[in-house]
């Protein structure tokens, strides 16, 4: 479209929350976008504008102050505007309002400010934490209840290891780091508890954090015992794709998608726009439609006996 408010809405795009969701969506997606635009004539990486909004002072707190001012520098030197220390007013119909007074007409709207138990918790008549959490306790069991276990973003699981290290009223963060392995752990104490054997607590030490900003562009914080190793750039990068490489469940997956990066190293991007992204719930709709009734059927009429 040559239409200019058209066209300034559909580049401009917000992300809010700069944890590791926003700022790695954001990277990956300016990346991406930035690629594509060398396909197009009428669209160059100029005319797009990428703003990350933050109501904290810092991006990427899970990875350290040192290696979140590095990505705020290197979003901000691939022509990302950061703003901190403020948020979203409201963002009706696209038009987007910042409380700093910023305001933009977007069509792309990413919201990564953090997450919040499901409402569904409250009709269960389960102890709930003050956030709305189900209230657990290391073994997983839900507080006053003998068969009842919980875990992952809804439970208010204790986190021991934190506790252990001087960190008072420590909880499990909800990510999958700790979800994959209270998986475990709860599937493990529900056969003891229906066996009766005790129950074993859930305790994991953090083992770092790696987050990707783009193609090659990236930033990791290893915990090894009481070191931790900070890398950026693209050695960050390959420990962050080798990690999750790693954590893809059974080896077929892990060959298909290591084949699928390693072509990737060789062969361009793949920037088809997807019709699953444009209309996501349409093949939920096919699908949830009813059944077509059966055409009536016709039997076939016997001949007229014929006049003897």
């Amino acid at each position: 479209t040559t239409d200019e408010d058209v066209r300034r809405k559909a580049l401009t795009f917000v992300f809010v929350g700069g944890g590791f969701a926003g700022a790695e969506t954001i990277g990956e997606v300016e990346d991406m976008a930035r690629d594509a635009a060398k396909y197009y004539t009428n669209v160059k990486r100029e005319d797009m504008r990428f703003i990350l909004v933050d109501a904290a002072d810092k991006i990427l707190p899970e990875v350290g102050p040192e290696l979140g001012r590095w990505g705020k520098e290197h979003l901000e030197g691939r022509g990302i505007e950061i703003y901190l220390s403020t948020s979203m007013d409201s963002c009706v119909d696209g038009h987007v309002v910042l409380k700093n007074g910023l305001e933009v007409d977007s069509n792309t709207i990413v919201w990564t400010a953090g997450v919040k138990p499901n409402p569904a918790l409250s009709r269960f008549g389960l102890p709930l934490g003050p956030r709305g959490h189900v209230d657990a306790q290391p073994t997983l069991q839900v507080t006053g209840t003998d068969y009842i276990w919980a875990a992952g973003d809804n439970a208010q699981v204790p986190d021991l290891a934190s506790r252990k290290a001087g960190v008072e009223n420590a909880w499990c963060p909800p990510n999958a780091q700790h979800a994959l392995r209270q998986a475990k752990v709860l599937g493990d104490n529900v056969v003891s508890g229906m066996r009766g054997f005790p129950q074993k607590e859930y305790a994991h030490s953090n083992k770092g954090a790696v987050a990707g900003l783009g193609l090659h562009k990236g930033v990791a914080m290893i915990v090894m015992g009481k070191m931790k190793i900070k890398l950026k750039g693209r050695l960050a990068w390959y420990m962050h794709r080798g990690y999750h490489g790693l954590a893809v469940p059974t080896w077929n997956r892990k060959i298909r998608v290591l084949a699928d990066w390693t072509l990737a190293m060789f062969l361009k991007r793949e920037v088809v726009s997807l019709g699953a992204m444009e209309t996501p719930r349409e093949e939920f709709y096919e699908a949830a439609k009813p059944a077509p009734a059966p055409a009536a059927k016709v039997e076939d009429k016997p001949e007229k006996a014929k006049a003897s």
